[in-house]
Order: structure tokens, then sequence, then C-alpha cells
């Protein structure tokens, strides 16, 4: 393949582009925005897309757009994401002052590598040795960020899901797609491992009986039942699978109005993830017991809402050997690294990958860990050119030979759920939203945490 002067021309023309790639990487770190609020990222991008000569399809009432190309030939169709949100750092030198808001976890770097996909593709005679089409997608808030910004935008009727490609599956966007891949900021060259984490959102609002602290006995003290609840928690980790990466997580919302008075109100926003969606479930029900529990102790009520977040993120491995055979042709042997461990991160493009073939490799150019003051972006070529050139190669070898080689891995893959209709059927099972703790008139107590 080296000697492939198709491959050759990808690579060319995106460095002929790396100006306009690199541009692109430092407008969008100057502008960081949180989910589903990256409208100035989007006017940006969308213009340089323009500039090439795509037509620009908006989602309109949220951020984000895609882009068809298309070769002409009936073939497969492949999604490529680009993510457009920062995340809330308020200590990193170069966050927003207002918001918090700086790209720590590097995906104005993945804009900048989707603009050099589209930049490749402009190529009209590598277009005409493929079959099949390609979608270019920047999509909005792949990180939880800001329940409440969230909430009040399903209650408006805007959102129905808390992350981007989740909300895109539901709105239909990805069912004519039929694989789909991304390159991520990671390790030191390029890399993949063999999963992340699904999780399940959650939030607790316990409600108790307020009294003067002077007299704590005539109350029901919501802030004790909460704490009383984490410790639960925190008492069951020793049960959680090591190898399934079982996590829980938890930030207070909500709490009490003044010191000489007992709480009678605390929300708790949480988190369980875990890397199967066995163990996902198996957890998600004992944390919820463990908070029911607590409650019941404190003579508190609780209401539980439990949405499913992610799905754990599956790659496929034939997907994942095409993104290695181009890769081999840009990086060192030393700088390649294949299957290491899972980790227990998480993402919605976990949702994409129950339904179809996908792969979800690393690429470095960055320092300090991800989500962190010190992250910092010191290799931009790395980051955003050699991650287009991977990309747009990738898509290159997919769908040559009248996409033999994308045809076969659609074929053998054999995905948990067979549509996005069918993973939202099963999924949505375990989101619950309802009292948790029911107080029987027999002066019995009832435990409800799940459907």
């Amino acid at each position: 393949m080296a000697n492939d002067k198709y491959m050759q021309e990808i690579f060319d023309r995106i460095d002929d582009g790396k100006e306009i790639i690199l541009n692109a990487e430092r407008s969008v770190w100057k502008t960081p925005e949180l989910g589903f609020r990256e409208w100035k990222t989007h006017a940006f991008l969308k213009g340089e897309y323009e500039k090439l000569g795509y037509t620009v399809n908006e989602f309109k009432d949220i951020p984000g757009f895609y882009v068809d190309i298309e070769t002409g030939r009936k073939g497969p169709e492949i999604a490529v994401f680009g993510e457009l949100d920062a995340i809330c750092v308020p200590s990193h030198k170069d966050s927003d002052k207002v918001t918090g808001a700086v790209h720590a976890c590097g995906h104005n770097g993945q804009s900048a590598a989707l603009l050099g996909v589209a930049i490749a593709l402009t190529d009209k005679t590598v277009l005409s040795r493929l079959s099949g089409n390609v979608r270019l997608i920047a999509v909005p808030a792949e990180e939880v960020q800001s329940a409440d910004f969230i909430e009040e935008m399903k209650k408006k009727g805007i959102l129905r899901a808390a992350n981007g490609k989740t909300e895109l599956m539901k709105r239909g966007y990805l069912d004519d797609v039929d694989m789909a891949f991304m390159i991520h900021v990671g390790g030191k060259g390029f890399s993949n491992n063999l999963g992340w984490c699904g999780s399940i959102d959650k939030r607790f609002t316990f409600k108790g009986k307020a009294v003067h602290a002077a007299s704590p006995f005539n109350g029901n003290n919501a802030l004790y039942a909460a704490t009383s609840a984490i410790t639960a928690v925190n008492n069951l980790r020793e049960t959680f699978s090591v190898k399934n990466l079982m996590r829980f997580s938890s930030v207070v919302l909500e709490g009490g109005a003044a010191v000489n008075q007992i709480p009678d109100k605390i929300v708790v926003q949480a988190m369980v993830r875990a890397l199967t969606f066995e163990s996902l479930v198996q957890l998600n029900d004992k944390v919820n017991r463990a908070f029911a529990a607590a409650a019941a102790s404190m003579g508190c009520r609780l209401e539980i809402e439990d949405t499913f977040g992610c799905h754990p993120r599956i790659d496929n491995a034939e997907l994942t050997d095409a993104f290695y055979d181009t890769a081999k042709e840009i990086f060192p042997e030393d700088l390649l690294s294949r299957d290491t461990p899972a980790g227990a991160g998480i993402t919605d493009f976990g949702a994409v990958s129950a339904i179809m073939p996908c792969a979800h490799p690393f690429i470095g150019g960055a320092e300090g860990a991800n989500h962190t003051s010190e992250f910092k972006i010191v290799d931009p070529y790395m980051l955003c050119v050699n991650s287009a050139k991977v990309q747009a190669g990738t898509i290159y070898l997919l769908l040559k030979d009248d996409a033999a080689r994308a045809k076969e891995i659609i074929k053998n893959n054999v995905p948990p759920f067979k549509s996005a209709k069918e993973y939202f059927a099963a999924t949505e099972k375990y989101s619950f939203n309802g009292e948790a703790v029911i107080y029987n008139e027999d002066e019995t107590v009832t435990l409800k945490y799940k459907n």
C-alpha cells in the first residue's frame, strides 16, 4: 500500500490544506463552548466547509451540522464524527472567564481534523475510485455538562437526550449510516483500547422536615439521609467488579437553607458506569437500593430520576484493522500501540457502536491529563493533520474496490441491537422516575427503585 498513489494523493491534499486545518484548531480553541451551546464554533466551521464548496445541513435548533459526500456509486455509508463541545475547567489558564469552558479534552482538534477529511474528499480523482457515501458530522455535546440546562432544553421540547450523538440517533440522522468512526486525543502516537464504560445518569431528591437546629428530634434531616446514602454506596465498593470497571460518582447540587435549620431538601446528581451492559444495570440497582434504604432510615422521602446515559463503547476489530493499515503509512512502529486495556471513560459514541460497526482510536499531540488545568496541545500537526490523514485514508481503504472491505466488515458485525429503535426500546427500560420510599398505613416501608 505504500505505493498506492491515491492514498498518497489524499495525504498530499491534506498537507496542502494544513494551514486551514491548523487555523481551525486554534480558532475553535479560542471560543470554547459547553454542550448544546456551541453556536460560535458552529458558525465558524460552517463557513469553512462552505468555502470548500460543500452544502452544510444544519440541525437548526441545536448546534452542529452534517455534510454528505456522494461518490455516485452504490455502497455503504460511513459517518465520521468531530465533536464541538468544551468542558468546564475554570482553573485552566485558557478557560472562558464567564463559563469556565475550555477545550481540555481536545475536541477542537477533532473539529479541525474533520475539516481535513473534508479537504481530502474534494479530490474528484480519489472519489471516482470509491463506492458509497460519507457523512461528516460536526456533533454537539459529547460531555455531560450543565444538567439543569439540559433539563430545561428537554422541557422546551428541543432535546430528548443529554448527549449529541444520542440526540442525533433519536432524530434519525444515523438511520441510513452503515458504520461510523472518530479519533479522540490520547496517547503519544496512534493507538486503540478495548472499550470504554457505559453510564446511567442519576438525580436523587431527598425531602425531609425542616426544624430549628436546637430541636433536631422534631425533624427529618435530608442532608443526613443523603450523606448516609453516599456512605452506604462507599461501603458497597468492595462488591464492585474490578474487571468491569464499575464506578459511582456524585455531587450535591442543592443543600440546606441555613446552618441553624435542619435541611429539608437535598439534591444529589450522580452517575454510575461499568464496562458491560449487564454490570451497569447491576450496579445501578445496588446504588438505588442504598439510597432508598438511607432515605427510609431517616424518615425522608426520596425521588429518583434515572436516565440511561451511554452504552459501553464497542470497537469493531476489522474496522480497527483498517485504521492500523492506514496509520502504519504515517507513524513509525514505536508510535503504534494496539489493543491497550479498556478504560473507565464514557462516550455517547457507545450508543452508535451498539447498532453498527464502529471504531474509536486515539491520537497524540497533547500533554496533561484530559479534563484538567494541565491539558495543552503541544503537537497540533499530529493531533489534527495526521488524524485527518488516518481518517481519510481509512475511508479510501473501506470504499475502494466497490467498497469490498466495508461490505465485509458490515456483513461480519453482530451488534447488540439491530437498530436505533430497538436500542432505545431496550435501554429506556432502565430509566426510572418516581418515589423510591413509600410509607404504608400499617407503618411498613416499601422501597421502589427500578421499573
